[in-house]
């Protein structure tokens, strides 16, 4: 849609950052503060807990520079088409290292939370969305706009002609509450005495998809919003429509104090320099990319290529990319390809500079018009079956078998092959958009018979659904690499470089066992020895503080911890989570607990108060079961996923307030193309947090049978503990389909 009225920002190449968090940006600033400081226990947030409110020389004497933000990163969308390194918390993190000091973030509710702590000194600036308002410059500055936005009417496909507020008739504007949208409402109002208007303030919880789902309640409801938040949502859904404007331009800026001028003037010349913008479609090779200071990197949003894993962004070929450009000292501009469209036509049309998904090299590729870098990984394809039908253990097998292949992959052409060879097998082609996660679950369904893909796709899956039986390799391994057009020479000699030596680093070596290796934690027989009025775990103590603290039966936080971790403090996930609760370290830091977490009390403080900041974030009346297994479910998979399932569940007809058989259906549904395009944050491996919540929920059960929940819960009274001494020691072993059981040990 054309926004050709509206005036260019200084900086135009933010795209949407956080646009999340501008729903809180345009809070009135005249509450009090509501926010919580993270990391605001006595003994863990002395790095942040002290009053400075002096300039950059000042504040470089504590060794750190503290943010007041509204939203931590776990609250940004899946970047669809954004320079992911032009986030906030990117922007903040380079910011301090460019000053040579540790960053630390400060999370609140309100604008008038953050203003209040940047002033009195207990934070340094303010970074996210913050609109920059003639009433806050009277309190504090701001830095140079790092984008602009207006105000303007929104609806949903079936909504009301928004095309200019004249035409607005028998219309409810429906605002955020408490937000500078309820005064621009009440304008819209009062200027049309005769349209029949009127206004309904409504909550959201941060959650821009709650007010869409509030538009379509009625079919004469409108809302009131900025720009930047409706072109953020319109890249993951098709059913909001953009109106007339109906505000001047807001500027969004960062927040100091007013004596800050030396930090303000550093600041200033630091975005200056970051906020630089490349042309939007091109074939320019290597200095033409340096000079514009960007690359774009075109991809799917999908497993192991590209997705948000606990509020983080990863995926194999996202994070070589990054390091690619971190490299060259680049921006990298993310572009999520339709999953029904093709990297190659994007690559050809100058959409972007270079493109991959763990794409095998194949000739058909390259008879397209592009070419390969070198192979950065081997994998060969393997066949996959339903475990209730015969292994197929030798090509032969396949006689008399069915494969289903998806549309245009290079499978195909191997299954051809096995065909032409005189095996009898029937080869079926799926429509374009079913992908192959889609044929994976129907093979564990029972509605498919077979297929081929990569092995160590099928060896991730296989391990989370054990209805899916891996059988013979069908090729020799395939390289696979990133695609460039041609004439890119410089480009492609650049990127063949990098990837020479990547390969030989023992990072390259994590990454291939965080996307390529299934979780040990998740799939392995584990065997636990329990012995009833004996300690459940070495840290049963510990971990009572905590759960007490923070009201959890300490019960459920042990089996948790069984889970992630099998009770090792130093255990390290291949995407970096740490300790015996495995929590990721910007998490940790957030909470207030810098890494690393392998002392055990600190792993266990850090983890069970991020447990407790998830179940905030739900809706209180939530059932207590309920509440907890939507709480372990985030903990796993991130909030974000949580919000996408519980809004598809409604839209499936199942009811989003009921975890088992309802919101976990349609978080299974979430790594389906059909419906992650349209979810804020993207594709999820549902079958990982469902899992991981069954593992749990029946490990929790198990462990209440077995030992005493006295202190589990404040003000819980203790349980009569003499007929569980009389069992007999006990196991509780676990493994795959989700099985968990008590077993009498002889």
């Amino acid at each position: 849609m054309s926004n050709s009225h509206h005036r260019n920002p200084p900086f135009p190449g933010l795209l949407a950052i956080a646009a999340t968090a501008l729903l809180f940006a345009l809070t009135a600033c005249n509450g009090q503060p509501q926010g919580k400081r993270a990391g605001a226990d006595e003994d863990d947030a002395k790095s942040v807990n002290y009053i400075e409110t002096g300039d950059l020389s000042d504040i470089r004497k504590h060794g750190i520079i503290r943010y007041v933000t509204m939203v931590g990163a776990s609250e940004d969308m899946l970047p669809r088409s954004d320079i992911v390194t032009r986030r906030h918390i990117d922007l903040g993190n380079r910011l301090a290292q460019r000053l040579r000091l540790e960053p630390r973030w400060i999370q609140v509710n309100s604008v008038a939370a953050a203003m209040e702590l940047l002033q009195r000194g207990r934070a340094d600036m303010m970074v996210g969305n913050f609109a920059d308002l003639e009433v806050r410059r009277q309190r504090i500055n701001f830095s140079n706009p790092i984008l602009q936005a207006r105000q303007i009417l929104a609806t949903v496909s079936s909504g009301p002609d928004i095309s200019s507020v004249e035409k607005l008739r028998d219309v409810e504007i429906v605002v955020i509450g408490g937000t500078r949208y309820v005064d621009t409402a009440r304008r819209i109002i009062e200027e049309n005495p005769d349209a029949n208007l009127s206004m309904l303030e409504v909550k959201v919880a941060g959650n821009p998809d709650r007010l869409v789902d509030f538009l379509k309640e009625k079919n004469n409801r409108v809302t009131i919003v900025h720009t930047n938040l409706v072109k953020a949502m319109i890249q993951y859904r098709d059913d909001v429509r953009m109106g007339a404007q109906v505000s001047e331009v807001d500027n969004i800026a960062w927040g100091l104090r007013k004596n800050s001028r030396h930090l303000l003037n550093t600041v200033d010349n630091f975005l200056t320099k970051e906020m630089v913008k490349g042309r939007q479609k091109r074939i320019a090779d290597w200095r033409e990319i340096k000079k514009s200071g960007v690359i774009r990197f075109l991809t799917y949003n999908r497993s192991s290529v590209y997705f948000l894993w606990k509020g983080e962004l990863m995926g194999f070929d996202y994070d070589l990319a990054r390091a690619f450009a971190t490299k060259h000292k680049l921006h990298l501009k993310v572009i999520v390809v339709p999953y029904e469209e093709t990297l190659i036509d994007w690559l050809k049309a100058g959409r972007g500079d270079f493109a991959g998904a763990v794409k095998n090299i194949t000739q058909k590729r390259l008879d397209q018009g592009i070419v390969f870098t070198q192979s950065y990984r081997d994998t060969p394809e393997q066949v996959v079956s339903n475990s209730d039908k015969p292994t197929i253990e030798k090509v032969q097998d396949l006689a008399g078998r069915t494969l289903t292949l998806r549309a245009f992959s290079p499978f195909i052409d191997t299954a051809r092959t096995i065909e032409d060879s005189g095996i009898d097998v029937e080869v079926e082609i799926a429509p374009p958009e079913v992908s192959v996660s889609q044929i994976l679950s129907m093979i564990a369904e029972g509605e498919l018979d077979a297929t081929i893909t990569d092995h160590d796709f099928i060896k991730v899956e296989a391990s989370l659904r054990p209805e899916l039986t891996p059988g013979t390799m069908v090729s020799d391994p395939r390289p696979q690499g990133w695609m460039v057009m041609p004439q890119n020479w410089e480009l492609r000699k650049k990127l063949n470089e990098f990837l020479t030596e990547y390969r030989k680093t023992e990072e390259y070596e994590q990454k291939l066992e965080a996307y390529f290796e299934p979780n040990k934690y998740l799939t392995q027989r584990v065997r636990a020895r329990i012995i009833p009025g004996k300690d459940l775990s070495p840290f049963d103590d510990l971990v009572k503080a905590s759960a007490f603290e923070h009201n959890f039966d300490w019960r459920l936080v042990v089996a948790q911890m069984w889970q992630e971790s099998n009770f090792n403090p130093e255990a390290v996930s291949p995407v970096g989570a740490q300790g015996l609760l495995q929590v990721m370290p910007k998490t940790a830091e957030d909470m207030g607990y810098p890494p690393p977490l392998f002392e055990p009390e600190r792993g266990i403080k850090a983890g069970v108060k991020y447990l407790n900041w998830v179940r905030g974030r739900f809706d209180p009346t939530l059932s207590l079961e309920n509440l907890l297994w939507f709480t372990l479910a985030s903990y796993n998979a991130g909030y974000g996923h949580l919000l996408d399932a519980q809004r598809l569940a409604e839209q499936l007809g199942l009811d989003p307030n009921i975890w088992f058989d309802n919101v976990e259906t349609a978080m299974l549904k979430l790594s389906e193309p059909e419906y992650f395009q349209n979810a804020r944050y993207g594709y999820v491996r549902g079958a990982e947090p469902v899992q991981y919540v069954r593992d749990i929920s029946t490990l929790y059960e198990a462990y209440t049978e077995v030992a005493s929940g006295e202190a589990a819960k404040i003000g819980e009274q203790p349980t009569n503990n003499r007929e569980q001494l009389r069992i007999a020691p006990t196991y509780i072993e676990c493994r795959p389909p989700l099985v968990c059981s008590l077993i009498a040990a002889h």
